[in-house]
């Protein structure tokens, strides 16, 4: 016969705190949200400004993709105001998890439509993705192992309303595809150095497995 114990208070609000913590780090923001999170206090709930944000992103792109001025270029302000302030509220929601996947979708689909509206070589938009999806894979796989990534690899990735806005402004002045080709060469190097630093400092066991769903550690 197997008996359930009950969770003590503390341990249910660490498990809830580990959670929220998860859930702001797959965010992947950069310096210019952690100001307006800073601004803002923590007073904004994350989920519907993501909402929004998805929703205009994807209008944006729809009426304005390969214009060189058009409402395209400034999809990633929009996302950005819309996310932003709230990127410091604690990520507590009961539909919070939403959040990270929102802004991967407005991060992916700006890259490849803007990318491909503008001409740019398809290897270049998908290596720039697939650096992207690595960077995004590894912080999740880092995190359920209890090896938190460090700050500054997300303020040197520049965040992604970082990238955004730096695609955005090539775009308008005409040098997208060297800025697909010098986000893809410097976030490759940084990503994949930091990466590689990190894994091989850390021996076998050291880590904590953690199961997602019953939010428990367990040792690996």
């Amino acid at each position: 016969m197997t008996f359930i114990l009950p969770r003590r208070p503390a341990a249910d609000a660490a498990m809830a705190a580990s959670r929220t913590g998860r859930l702001q780090v797959y965010r992947d923001d950069g310096p210019i949200c952690g100001l307006l999170g800073r601004l803002a206090q923590g007073q904004l709930p994350p989920l519907p400004g993501a909402l929004v944000a998805a929703f205009v992103t994807s209008v944006l792109l729809t009426t304005g993709a390969g214009e060189v001025s058009g409402p395209a270029l400034f999809a990633p302000v929009a996302a950005l105001l819309l996310t932003g302030p709230a990127s410091t509220h604690a990520h507590n929601g009961r539909l919070d998890w939403l959040v990270p996947p929102l802004i991967r979708a407005i991060e992916y689909g700006y890259v490849a439509v803007l990318g491909f509206a503008f001409n740019v070589s398809s290897p270049l938009i998908y290596i720039l993705i697939a650096v992207l999806a690595y960077h995004h894979y590894d912080t999740v796989y880092r995190t359920r192992q209890k090896l938190w990534p460090q700050r500054w690899v997300f303020a040197a990735g520049l965040g992604w309303e970082g990238r955004m806005l730096i695609l955005a402004a090539a775009g308008f002045v005409g040098v997208l595809p060297a800025a697909y080709i010098a986000l893809a060469g410097y976030l490759g190097v940084l990503f994949g150095a930091e990466s590689v630093r990190t894994w091989t400092k850390t021996g076998p066991g050291t880590g904590v497995m953690v199961n997602l769903e019953e939010e428990e550690e367990i040792p690996s």
